[in-house]
């Protein structure tokens, strides 16, 4: 669906930032070129290392980025790994205050992260604020940062004419250890003022915590985006005039609409657990139970020679468990409701 930039806040920043720096997006395509020859590769799920969006902001060779630029390097990487798919995530409005209000806990690994549906997407954030500012969405993509290796989970707040990042370090370990070394890493660097720190860190919890919930949802239920049929992906990489191998980008936006379904079948659990009808047998009255998350480990226990294999070694799949009604008749096989965008 072909909408008026005017009225796409995500594309009014990426038109801002190709103004602002008018060769942006032939210098990502020439570092991207050169992945594997120029410079070292990188993984697959990373568009682009930050160090080329620092290149490009301060103009290459031994130059240095402004202090008033240095906002720039995040918001052109973010931006150039949007720009190749330009998707929006929508959610459906009951399953997105379900999910955002969902506890993040227990032993929930960092892999899930990377199973991001395209390299860079955006999700509107309906009701987020950002230190009492209006948040209309967030770009979330992956960093590997190209001096030490380390993978990152970048999150780029959309807050009236600015963009903000929130950092998450990501690794062999789970997501709260990420959070946890999120708030150590920021008491470090605030010195004595731990206060002070301690009121900034809650602040910025209440933001990127309902974030982390909406985002895990994206990554672990797939068969809730979209109409089931077409899919979200990256775009296939296309060889040129000259033997050069390029990433075309869309000339419109794509809506994904997440958790439709989910969202009907809720609401009908709702309906019926409110009206008191719907009992599968005699006991306490229907209710709905909260929402959480929980993680299945599945795949074979043992080696071919016997030997067990470690929990930790089996595959992780990280699954919502929506407000579940308990004492109701089963609403989990109603059809898919797909609703236009307009």
């Amino acid at each position: 669906m072909n909408i008026d930039t005017k009225t796409c806040r995500p594309r009014e920043a990426l038109v801002a930032i190709a103004r602002k720096y008018p060769n942006a997006w032939k210098q990502v395509d020439v570092l991207r070129a050169s992945r594997g020859k120029d410079i070292p590769i990188w993984p697959d799920w990373c568009f682009l290392p930050l160090a080329g969006s620092y290149a490009i902001v301060s103009g290459g060779g031994p130059n240095r980025v402004e202090f008033n630029q240095i906002g720039d390097v995040s918001r052109l990487g973010a931006l150039a790994a949007w720009r190749v798919t330009q998707g929006i995530y929508r959610f459906d409005p009951k399953i997105y205050e379900a999910v955002r209000t969902t506890v993040l806990e227990g032993d929930i690994p960092c892999s899930v992260l990377y199973h991001l549906p395209e390299w860079c997407i955006y999700i509107e954030t309906p009701g987020l604020t950002w230190f009492g500012l209006e948040m209309h969405g967030v770009w979330v993509h992956l960093e590997c940062d190209a001096g030490n290796g380390r993978h990152e989970l970048r999150m780029l707040a959309d807050i009236d004419d600015n963009q903000f990042p929130i950092i998450l370090h990501i690794g062999q370990w789970s997501l709260m250890e990420s959070i946890e070394r999120f708030h150590a890493e920021a008491q470090r660097q605030a010195g004595g003022s731990l206060h002070s720190i301690d009121e900034f860190m809650k602040q910025i919890e209440s933001t990127y915590m309902p974030l982390l919930s909406l985002l895990l949802y994206i990554c672990s239920q797939a068969s809730e985006i979209g109409d089931g049929v077409v899919k979200p992906k990256n775009p296939a990489v296309k060889r040129i005039k000259g033997g050069e191998m390029r990433t075309f980008p869309p000339n419109k936006q794509t809506f994904w609409e997440v958790g439709v379904r989910m969202g009907t079948a809720l609401r009908k659990a709702q309906q019926v657990a409110e009206s008191g009808q719907g009992f599968t047998h005699n006991g306490p009255r229907g209710h709905i139970r909260r929402a959480h998350w929980h993680g299945f480990r599945h795949g074979p226990t043992k080696c071919e020679d016997g030997t067990e294999i470690a929990t930790a070694d089996r595959k992780f799949q990280l699954r919502w468990l929506p407000p579940i009604g308990v004492n109701l008749d089963d609403v989990a096989d109603l059809p898919a409701t797909i609703r236009p965008v307009k």
